[in-house]
């Protein structure tokens, strides 16, 4: 397999020197340029897997020279890297094509972590296709993931909103960029928001933007991301976290196709294509009225479930191989894997932070082990835990558990009731039972009406 193949074009002849130096030292093969025409010149000769560009170079503007390489057709993954980094900017960037957004001083270590992101939603050419790898790098070889691979490709060429439903750590974000690549608008925008972290006072500015003077600290207009995501793909992530007023907004904007700022009295055309995403039961917020009906059914026009990681278990080795071969980028002294006895006890793991928790445990294994081969010792406690319990369920000393899966509410309820009377009234075994948080059981609790006290 050939070297992945990096543009990197900045006025600043030490950055580059000291980076290009750095991007070698990991295995890539670097092309360097010290201005965006020249860089643009090595883009047309082809073979580059992902460019690097300054935002603010002595006599050019990045953001010009991104906005005409995308005009132009090239479709090459873009990572700013500036020392100029604001809001305003990435937003920019983002909106004219960029694919992620750097400031410097850089970071070495979220550098290296940024390229092999980008690299891996773009399989090279010149590599066949490798068994277990979906659109946009995801993994999996699952039947599970067999059919999410095939719902991506299926929705991807139509402009039809998708509701992503899955719990934390499974890759809700990953199957919006795959739908996004694989679209009419690959080439434009795709721009992410996670409403769940957004302060319900600032929601409102970060979608729709306001003018300056709309509020205290407004000293400047500002887009907000329905406008930065122009023409291409808006990821609004959280979904079910928005109060009901912000969802009659969020409706009427999906139904009119205009955004008004904050501030300002005429409305802004917009056109984006949406895809929302959650991890908690929409469909119960939709019954107790904490979701807007009519706001739920505008979104899911088109809805793909990502299964958790322990109901596709035989995709779990695909990943650690995965996760190993990232973690080893750069690293001297490289892991080449696990020992049987480890990677039984990665598999009878539940792994409730899903694909990310597994991610962190490699790393965390790869960093304890002194040697090339790691070993049970090196695996947090947690997962030494759950393999303890896997191996008890096996031998028929414990209930059956209940394995959440998304159901309509009757069902739900049924589940949680027989998870309550398995666990003998024990809510924390029963959210985990469950595959739930034991704070989301008892507000599921309060809204079917179970008492409390059962």
């Amino acid at each position: 397999m050939s070297k992945a193949r990096l543009l990197l074009v900045d006025d600043d002849r030490a950055f580059r020197a000291s980076t290009r130096a750095l991007l070698e030292d990991d295995g890539y093969e670097v092309v360097s340029a010290a201005s965006g025409h020249a860089g643009a010149e090595v883009l047309k000769r082809g073979g580059v897997d992902l460019m690097l560009l300054d935002l603010k170079m002595e006599n050019e503007d990045g953001l010009r020279v991104l906005e005409a390489l995308r005009a132009q057709g090239e479709d090459v993954p873009i990572l700013i890297i500036t020392g100029y980094g604001t809001v305003s900017s990435a937003v920019e960037a983002m909106r004219l094509g960029a694919d992620d957004f750097l400031t410097k001083p850089v970071d070495h270590e979220d550098l290296r972590a940024r390229i092999v992101e980008l690299l891996s939603r773009r399989p090279r050419l010149d590599q066949k296709a490798e068994p277990g790898i979906g659109p946009g790098g995801l993994l999996g070889e699952s039947a599970a993931m067999r059919g999410v691979f095939a719902a991506i490709q299926g929705v991807a060429p139509t402009d039809a909103t998708v509701l992503i439903a899955g719990e934390t750590g499974t890759g809700k974000e990953l199957v919006a960029r795959a739908i996004h690549d694989l679209s009419k608008r690959k080439l434009q925008p795709f721009v992410p928001l996670d409403c769940g972290a957004q302060p319900e006072g600032l929601l409102e500015s970060e979608l729709f933007g306001h003018v300056r003077g709309a509020f205290t600290g407004a000293v400047r207009d500002r887009l907000g991301v329905f406008q930065a995501a122009d023409g291409g793909t808006l990821f609004l992530d959280e979904i079910g976290n928005v109060s009901l007023g912000m969802q009659q907004r969020l409706l009427r904007a999906l139904q009119e196709s205009e955004v008004t700022r904050v501030g300002a009295v005429r409305p802004d055309r917009v056109d984006i294509r949406l895809i929302a995403a959650t991890n908690s039961e929409i469909e119960v917020a939709v019954a107790d009225g904490r979701f807007r009906r009519d706001l739920y059914y505008r979104l899911k026009v088109f809805q793909i479930a990502i299964p958790p990681l322990r109901e596709r278990k035989d995709d779990i080795p695909l990943l650690v191989a995965h996760a190993l071969r990232r973690v080893n980028v750069g690293r001297e002294r490289k892991s080449r894997g696990f020992s049987e006895v480890a990677m039984r006890q990665l598999t009878a793991h539940d792994w409730p932070g899903n694909v990310r928790e597994l991610m962190a445990v490699v790393e965390s294994a790869v960093i304890r082990c002194d040697g090339d081969l790691i070993e049970p010792s090196h695996l947090p406690g947690e997962v030494l835990a759950g393999d303890h319990d896997a191996l008890t369920r096996e031998a028929g000393s414990r209930p059956r558990e209940v394995r959440y899966r998304p159901r309509p509410p009757e069902e739900e309820r049924e589940a949680i009731l027989e998870a309550l009377e398995a666990s003998g009234g024990n809510r924390t075994q029963a959210a985990e039972r469950l595959g739930m948080g034991r704070t989301t059981l008892y507000q599921k609790m309060k809204g079917y009406g179970i008492d409390p006290a059962i």
